[in-house]
């Protein structure tokens, strides 16, 4: 997550809301978080919890994913990797 200053707010509110606008960014204020910033379409998403993507420990992966992971793995392991693919 990009971070910016308050201070940087206050002189380039383009490039922080350009930013805001791919993921939320943290505001510091002293060196500390103090705001976090991001589009009105991803506050609605997790307000809403409306958003299916969801972080998993590798114990509580579901088991298509994890297979997934397990053949990605394999597949980079014998060096193929994403050039590869069509």
């Amino acid at each position: 997550m990009r971070q910016f200053t308050t201070g940087h707010l206050n002189k380039q509110v383009g490039d922080v809301t350009d930013a805001a606008s791919r993921e939320p960014v943290v505001l510091t204020r002293h060196n500390k978080p103090r705001f976090v910033l991001m589009s009105y379409e991803h506050y609605e998403r997790m307000r809403n919890g409306s958003d299916p993507r969801r972080a998993h420990a590798v114990a509580e992966m579901p088991d298509e994913h994890a297979e997934l992971f397990d053949e990605t793995i394999e597949r980079l392991a014998r060096g193929e990797g994403y050039d590869d693919e069509p």
